[in-house]
């Protein structure tokens, strides 16, 4: 009776609140609060394990170019699974696939702590991603379905504060952790947290029942999948400067883009597909996705720059490092929830128009700044950098979210994921570049960074130039 009572609580509050649709019920707020749980879980686990990437590598007598397969591999199956998170959210429901995912991820975690070989951590590491890359968008589906479009902005600026937050905490948090336990901690510690998110999400969560489906497209999920996969590999071997870049960059990236170009052409001739594009046909829908593309471009971009900002160029330790980033984590957590209420007000386009721009304009004073530059000058800019990432990204995917039916929404979610984690890897692959050519003394490595911050300002540019034509479309 319990269980029943979780799967349809969800529409008999939302009947009971219409006379003021306005005001977000409570239930809403907490089926929130169990999906950011989740959401900060897996944004801090990829920066703990960013930050102990050497030390796992030394443990584990791996060189660098093995040990980064553990962040690499997450990374790529991310790509993976989540062109398949749609047809699972319909095959098994929303709340029972996020809970399946979480399990997943959460059994991965102990087992990575366990890992005898760098081979046997990679792989375990390839199975976190396949699942967080479907607890994120289920996540959100949940979410989209919950708020439902007038209310989209407000509830998505919540799921904001784990995405800005958790990694600018994370760099602080590994490196305490370092310092005074061994690194097979930075896994344990998602165990209390995975239990309490699994009592609590069967708890909270409206669950929802599954529905009969169509088989699985394999073919269409080849060319999705590896599409995705091959592209991001490639861009995130860009910066490798090695005779094999025809190979190891040019070859995976122009295989991947036919690949997905095979997915489109045999998805828009499909009754029912495995991931429906023809949503990008509604010109809200599209414009958002392709702010999106930027806005994480930017975003990824300059969180990769950041620490190395700090740890290379003014010669910061782990920690010190983490607490000169707070100010940008701190920045976004107090401001994504304003955000999220400004799209709802007013529209996703014209906030992330605005917050595009106050990210171009905090980032470009960076590209001129000295290496010794004043530090209370540095730490406002990133304040204001962290408030103006909380204002680009999140009305994006609330606009996004907004234009489709519920039923759209897991395939909605999927979309927005892959395109604003591709957006991701062509930043950092962008950043790294740039990075890696500075440190080979090709130029003077202040000059290097400021190009990059440079960088990150012109796609901060093309997001809101992108987010202006969803504006145009959502006032029409």
């Amino acid at each position: 009776m319990t269980r029943m009572r979780s799967d349809t609580n969800a529409p008999n509050d939302f009947q009971e609140e219409t006379a003021d649709p306005d005001r977000i019920p409570s239930h809403v707020w907490r089926t929130a609060a169990v999906v950011v749980f989740g959401a900060v879980m897996g944004m801090l686990d990829t920066s703990l394990v960013n930050i102990g990437l050497h030390t796992i590598g030394a443990d584990l007598r791996a060189d660098l170019a093995t040990i980064q397969w553990v962040a690499s591999g997450y990374l790529l199956a991310l790509g993976v699974s989540l062109t398949l998170c749609g047809w699972l959210a319909r095959r098994v429901g929303v709340g029972r696939l996020w809970l399946i995912a979480l399990a997943g991820f959460t059994v991965a975690s102990a087992a990575c702590a366990f890992a005898p070989t760098a081979g046997w951590l990679i792989a375990l590491r390839i199975v976190q991603g396949l699942a967080a890359g479907v607890m994120i968008p289920a996540g959100q589906t949940i979410l989209g379905q919950a708020a439902g479009p007038a209310r989209m902005g407000r509830v998505m600026g919540v799921v904001g504060i784990a995405v800005v937050g958790a990694p600018a905490l994370g760099p602080t948090i590994g490196g305490l952790m370092l310092a005074h336990w061994n690194w097979e901690w930075l896994f344990l510690i998602n165990i209390p947290f995975g239990l309490v998110g699994l009592a609590l999400g069967f708890r909270y969560l409206p669950l929802g029942k599954g529905a009969p489906v169509q088989r699985l497209d394999l073919a269409g999920l080849a060319l999705a999948a590896g599409g995705v996969t091959a592209v991001v590999y490639g861009l995130s071997e860009l910066a490798v400067d090695t005779a094999s870049a025809l190979v190891t960059v040019w070859l995976p990236i122009v295989l991947g883009l036919a690949a997905l170009t095979g997915f489109v052409l045999r998805t828009a001739r499909s009754a029912r597909p495995l991931l429906d594009v023809r949503m990008f046909t509604d010109r809200v829908f599209a414009a958002a996705n392709t702010a999106g593309f930027f806005a994480g471009a930017s975003m990824f971009g300059v969180m990769v720059l950041l620490p190395l900002y700090f740890q290379v160029l003014q010669g910061h330790g782990l920690i010190r490092t983490g607490l000169s980033l707070m100010a940008f984590g701190i920045g976004g957590v107090v401001t994504a929830p304003l955000g999220g209420r400004l799209a709802d007000r007013f529209g996703g386009g014209v906030i992330a128009v605005g917050g595009n721009l106050a990210v171009a304009v905090t980032m470009a004073p960076f590209a001129f700044l000295p290496a010794d530059a004043d530090v209370v000058l540095v730490q406002a800019l990133l304040f204001a950098a962290g408030v103006a990432t909380a204002l680009a990204g999140f009305p994006l995917i609330a606009a996004a979210y907004a234009a489709v039916r519920p039923e759209q929404l897991p395939d909605a979610a999927a979309f927005v994921n892959i395109l604003q984690r591709v957006g991701g890897a062509v930043g950092v692959a962008v950043i790294a570049v740039i990075l890696s050519r500075a440190t080979a003394s090709r130029w003077d490595l202040v000059s290097g960074y400021h190009l990059a911050f440079g960088a990150v300002t012109a796609m901060s540019v093309g997001s809101a130039v992108a987010s202006t034509v969803l504006r145009r479309h959502q006032r029409r």
